[in-house]
C-alpha cells in the first residue's frame, strides 16, 4: 500500500495493490497496521457508515467538536467522488488550505482525515458508494459543518456537474464567518488531543 501525505497536515491519501485475475480482483483497502504507522497511534474504529450519491451530490463541509471530533478513513467502493479536505482549525499554519483527491473504483484509493478537519465530497458519478470508518459514533449535537460553496475556499468542484447540496449544507456558514463566531475547533486543542493519542510503541 502506498501512503502519500497530504497538502492538509493530518490527512493522507492510501492507495491500495491490486491483484487482477480472471475472476475479478482483490484488494486491502484498510490496513490497521499501515494507518496506525503513518498517524502515529491506534486508529480505533467506533462506526462504520455508508452513502449511496447521485451524481453532483455534495455532502459536507462536515466536521465534529475536538476532543473527541470523528477522524475518518473514506472509500468509494463503487464510482467515483472528489473527496475534499479542508485545514479548518483556527491558528493552524495551513488555515483554509484545500487539498483534494478522486476516490474511485479504479485505482481505489482511500483517505484519512484527522480529527479537527474539514471533510466533503462531491459525487462525479450516479450510484457512487462512499464508505467510512469512523474513530467516534455519531453525535449530532457536536457535528457542525462550512458551507462547501465558500468562494473564499476555492474548491475546484467540476464545472459541468450541477451541485446537489442538502438544506442543511446549503445554510451552514462559510469558513470566515464560522471562524469569527468561534465554532471551528482551534488548532491548539487539535494538537493536545493528537499528543493525548500518541501510544508509546507507536
Amino acid at each position: 500500500m502506498e501512503v502519500r501525505q497530504l497538502a492538509v497536515p493530518g490527512a493522507w491519501e492510501f492507495t491500495p495493490r491490486q491483484y487482477p485475475d480472471d475472476r475479478g480482483i482483490f484488494l486491502e483497502w484498510f490496513r490497521a497496521d499501515i494507518v496506525s504507522r503513518t498517524i502515529g497511534h491506534s486508529f480505533e474504529i467506533a462506526q462504520s457508515n455508508q452513502s449511496v450519491s447521485r451524481r453532483g451530490t455534495v455532502r459536507g463541509i462536515h466536521y465534529a467538536e475536538v476532543p473527541p471530533s470523528q477522524a475518518k478513513y473514506v472509500y468509494c467502493a463503487t464510482g467515483a467522488v472528489l473527496d475534499v479536505i479542508v485545514d479548518i482549525r483556527a491558528g493552524s499554519p495551513t488555515f483554509s488550505v484545500v487539498d483534494t483527491v478522486r476516490l474511485d473504483d479504479v485505482d481505489r484509493r482511500a483517505v484519512y482525515v484527522s480529527e479537527g478537519l474539514g471533510h466533503a465530497f462531491m459525487a462525479l458519478t450516479d450510484d457512487a458508494t462512499v464508505t467510512y470508518l469512523c474513530s467516534t459514533s455519531y453525535a449530532p449535537n457536536r457535528e457542525h459543518g462550512v458551507n462547501p460553496l465558500d468562494p473564499a475556499l476555492n474548491i475546484p468542484w467540476p464545472k459541468d456537474v450541477k451541485p446537489l447540496l442538502s438544506e442543511k449544507d446549503l445554510e451552514a456558514p462559510f469558513l470566515a464567518e464560522a471562524a469569527e463566531e468561534g465554532l471551528l475547533p482551534t488548532y491548539a486543542e487539535c494538537l493536545a488531543y493528537y499528543s493525548s493519542q500518541q501510544h508509546p510503541h507507536g
